[in-house]
C-alpha cells in the first residue's frame, strides 16, 4: 500500500465522530475530503469544521468537502448504521483503495464486503464522547479518542494515519472480537438508558433484574457468535462509564429522529433467533421503544 502521506482519505459521514476524524487528519497534514450530503458539504466548504475540546484544543480546520467519494480514496466510514445503504453505491463506484468502517453494531460488515468485492475492508471501533453542536461545530467531550482495530487492519493507510493524528490506536484480535467488545457495552447502555429515559447510573439501577437479564442475553449472543464474554466483565464495564452519560440512541429516540434501534436491539434479537437463544428482556425493550 502507499504511504499514508500520499493517500487521499475520504471521511464518509462527517458528523460528530467522522467530523472529528476529518479534523484530526487535516490538522496532522493528511489529504482529507469530507463526504456528505449537499447541505453538509456546502456548510463545511463555507465554514470549515470547528472542534471544541479541552483535550485537543479549539480550532477551525478548512477541510475540502464533496458529495462523492474521490476515485481510489481510502475510505473512513462513519455514518450511522441506518445510513449504510444510502452511501454504499457511491463508495463502490469510487473503487476505493480500502474501507475502514466505524459503524455501530455487528451486521454491517457482510453488506459492505458484498458491495466491495476485491477491496480491503475492515471493521473498527472508536470510544469517544463527541456531539455535533451544529453542522460544522463538534464538541469533543471526553479526554480521549480511543480506536480499536483488528490485526488484519494493521497495514491499512487509514489506521496508520489516524494513529499519527492523535487518537490512541490499539491493534489486535479478530474483527469480530473488536466489534463485539464495543457492541456489548454499547447495546446494554443504549437499550437501558433509552428504555428508562435516564442517564447511565439511574438507568442501570432502576430495575436490577432487567439490567441483569439484558446483560446475560447480550453475553449469550456474543458467545454464540464466537466471541466469548463474561457477564461480570460487562457489568464492571457498565459501572465504569460516567454516571451522567446519555447515549445517542436515547437522544435520537427522544427527538423523534431516525435511530440505530434496529442495528442495536434488532441485531441482538436476530442473533438470538439464529442461535436459539431466548432474549425476552431485549425483546421487551425493543417492543416498547418501537411503539
Amino acid at each position: 500500500m502507499s504511504d499514508a502521506e500520499s493517500v487521499t482519505f475520504a471521511v464518509v459521514g462527517p458528523g460528530a465522530v467522522g467530523g472529528l476524524f476529518a479534523w484530526l487528519l487535516q490538522r496532522a497534514g493528511h489529504r482529507v475530503v469530507a463526504v456528505g450530503r449537499p447541505a453538509t458539504v456546502e456548510a463545511i466548504r463555507a465554514e470549515g469544521l470547528t472542534v471544541r475540546s479541552a483535550a485537543l484544543g479549539d480550532a477551525v480546520e478548512r477541510i475540502p468537502a464533496a458529495t462523492e467519494v474521490p476515485e481510489g480514496a481510502a475510505v473512513i466510514l462513519a455514518t450511522k448504521a441506518y445510513g449504510l445503504e444510502d452511501v454504499l453505491p457511491g463508495i463502490a463506484a469510487a473503487r476505493p483503495a480500502e474501507v475502514v468502517s466505524f459503524l455501530n453494531g455487528v451486521e454491517h460488515m457482510a453488506p459492505l464486503r458484498a458491495a466491495l468485492p476485491g477491496v480491503p475492508v475492515a471493521g473498527a471501533s472508536v470510544a469517544v464522547s463527541a456531539l455535533r453542536a451544529s453542522t460544522t461545530v463538534i464538541d469533543h467531550r471526553s479526554p480521549f479518542v480511543n480506536i480499536e482495530a483488528p490485526e488484519a487492519a494493521a497495514a491499512f493507510s487509514a489506521v496508520r494515519a489516524l494513529a499519527s493524528a492523535g487518537p490512541r490506536v490499539r491493534i489486535g484480535g479478530t474483527e469480530a472480537e473488536v466489534l463485539w467488545a464495543k457492541f456489548r457495552l454499547l447495546a446494554a447502555l443504549a437499550l437501558l438508558t433509552s428504555y428508562w429515559r435516564q442517564a447511565a447510573e439511574p438507568a442501570l439501577a432502576e430495575d436490577p433484574e432487567l439490567t441483569e437479564a439484558v446483560v446475560s442475553e447480550i453475553v449469550a449472543c456474543s458467545s454464540a457468535e464466537g466471541v466469548a464474554a463474561s457477564a461480570l466483565d460487562l457489568v464492571r464495564a457498565l459501572h465504569s462509564v460516567p454516571g451522567g452519560m446519555r447515549t445517542s440512541l436515547q437522544e435520537d429516540l427522544a427527538a423523534g429522529r431516525p435511530s440505530e434501534l434496529d442495528a442495536i436491539g434488532g441485531a441482538l434479537l436476530r442473533v438470538g433467533e439464529r442461535h436459539g437463544i431466548a432474549t425476552p428482556a431485549i425483546a421487551r425493550i425493543v417492543a416498547t421503544l418501537t411503539a
